[in-house]
């Protein structure tokens, strides 16, 4: 039976359009899923919307909408991003859903049944667009007299009757999470961030409004529905099942990874682990907050017409491409920066030019002077190993290695580095030339290449899966013969040889990308 792994998207907010930090964090996650999946795990794979709070109420009033209608069109756009992507989840949550409000519910109560609830008055400042409170001496001023959050939006201050958490109760307990599993908070930037403000006292914590009725219930408590965060985090719960804790619960929870941006860090690191060890149910093992995707070195922002559709961005360079340099180019956890000339610069490089160029003419020559037909019947040279076990060494230890880290970028490099050295062997071997000269001998280096581009597939797959599989396909390599289990099988060869499989007439799969005109102004204002 193999062993479970249960991968989450931060649950977006739908207040808008998604953006490339929406797609960003999407493509990282989903390729972790693949990785976990071509590794054999049992993976579960959850994103969705997080459609309560005022900030949707007041968004969906200004476009003179009800706010379910408006949460609705906005989810769908998020599927669609996830379908253009190619982003391999298994559920899509939306927090308006009953069932999730089921799950809030119950959560809701296991936390009361634990003391940690109280009814009280809240007067504090209050974000709108972070649904967040904060103390005093975390505002700054800001023009006009504004007082502004850490995150730069303005606050409010409020006054209403609120339920309150416990949060204070869990001081000590997540200091001593975090000292016991150093690997809870990543990187180490977001824990030593987190552990300053918790250390520096944690208050209650208001978890319920009556300014307005768009959010889940508070059971028992008319008037009061719960604060955004409360159920928007219990999202990674009713996406496996809560609070039925038989079935997928059972079989998924907890959480191996919650993958989110920095912003969101502390509902996730202080107030989501507190929830759970309220309502006694486990942590989650890691929490890991990615940086920013920044416009040219630019942090986006409508009013300098740089925010980025991602819909377009895959329309003018390709899925696979943009999947590829995010991942390539960022190294994951910092910030990051990107521009329609770099995306092409690295896909030409590296997908249409290195292993683009390496497959195509690989299978070409197969193909013209084998017609096509593979064989075992040749003698291995010592250049054939040295090449062979290079690819082996990176697609069974150095890129698992670093992509069980998260660290693409790492894992990526030691992949163009084989495709790299494949590139020089043919340009060593020369088979054009041998040709000619020793039949045999280029029936070898073809041979060769045609197992080191199988393995230069199979390990970039999670990350370029279509380009990946219409290579595959080419080779006739099936469906089911593309994890890394099937790179230990040393009998593939042989059995393909055995089916009969011929190498047909190859396809370009990564054709060489150009700078589309008036690229640069790609976006949205």
């Amino acid at each position: 039976m193999s062993e479970p792994f249960y991968i989450t998207t931060a649950i977006s907010y739908p207040n808008g359009r998604p953006h490339i930090g929406h797609a960003y964090e999407s493509i990282a996650t989903d390729v972790m899923a693949r990785f976990q999946r071509a590794r054999g795990r049992d993976v579960r794979m959850i994103t969705g919307t997080d459609e309560h709070g005022l900030k949707m109420v007041q968004t969906a009033r200004a476009a003179g909408r009800e706010t379910l209608d408006f949460a609705t069109e906005m989810a769908d756009h998020f599927k669609a991003m996830a379908a253009k992507l190619n982003i391999s989840y298994d559920k899509f949550v939306r927090t308006s859903e009953p069932s999730h409000h089921k799950a809030s519910q119950a959560l809701w109560n296991a936390m009361k049944a634990n003391g940690d609830l109280y009814l009280d008055r809240y007067e504090g400042w209050y974000s709108v667009r972070d649904e967040a409170f904060y103390d005093e001496s975390e505002l700054t001023d800001g023009e006009g007299g504004v007082r502004l959050s850490p995150q730069g939006t303005p606050v409010e201050w409020t006054a209403e009757e609120t339920w309150f958490f416990a949060l204070s109760k869990y001081q000590d307990k997540l200091l001593a999470l975090y000292e016991s599993n150093p690997d809870f908070i990543r990187p180490e930037s977001r824990r030593n961030e987190v552990l300053r403000f918790v250390e520096g006292g944690l208050k209650d914590l208001s978890v319920s409004r009556t300014s307005f009725d768009w959010g889940v219930q508070v059971p028992d408590s008319d008037g009061h529905v719960m604060y955004v965060w409360v159920d928007a985090l219990t999202a990674y719960l009713s996406g496996i099942g809560y609070p039925d804790t038989d079935g997928d619960f059972a079989k998924y929870w907890p959480a191996n990874i919650h993958m989110i941006g920095k912003d969101i860090v502390r509902f996730h690191t202080v107030y989501w682990p507190a929830f759970l060890m309220s309502a006694n149910l486990p942590l989650p093992s890691q929490i890991f907050g990615h940086g920013f995707l920044l416009n040219r070195g630019e942090k986006m922002s409508k009013s300098l017409g740089n925010v980025v559709d991602p819909m377009d961005l895959a329309d003018q360079f390709g899925v696979d491409q943009m999947r590829y340099y995010l991942l390539r180019e960022v190294s994951f956890g910092q910030d990051g920066t990107y521009s329609p000339e770099a995306i092409v610069r690295t896909a030409n490089a590296d997908l249409a030019n290195s292993f683009g160029n390496l497959a195509q003419r690989s299978l070409s020559m197969i193909f013209k002077n084998l017609d096509g037909t593979l064989s075992n019947d040749y003698e291995v040279h010592a250049d054939d190993e040295a090449l062979l076990a290079d690819i082996f060494t990176m697609a069974r230890e150095q890129l698992p290695t670093a992509f069980d880290e998260l660290a693409f970028s790492v894992g990526i490099e030691d992949w163009i580095r084989s495709v790299f050295a494949s590139n020089q062997y043919v340009d060593t071997q020369a088979p054009w030339g041998l040709r000619k000269t020793d039949h045999e001998r280029m029936r070898a280096v073809l041979m060769t290449l045609f197992k080191a581009v199988r393995a230069l597939a199979i390990a970039i797959r999670p990350v370029v899966p279509a380009s990946a599989d219409k290579l595959l396909d080419q080779m006739g390599i099936d469906a089911d013969a593309r994890d890394y289990a099937a790179l230990a099988d040393d009998q593939w060869f042989d059995k393909l040889i055995a089916s009969g499989c011929k190498i047909g007439q190859p396809v370009p799969i990564f054709p060489r990308l150009d700078l589309p005109e008036g690229a640069e102004g790609v976006g949205q204002t």
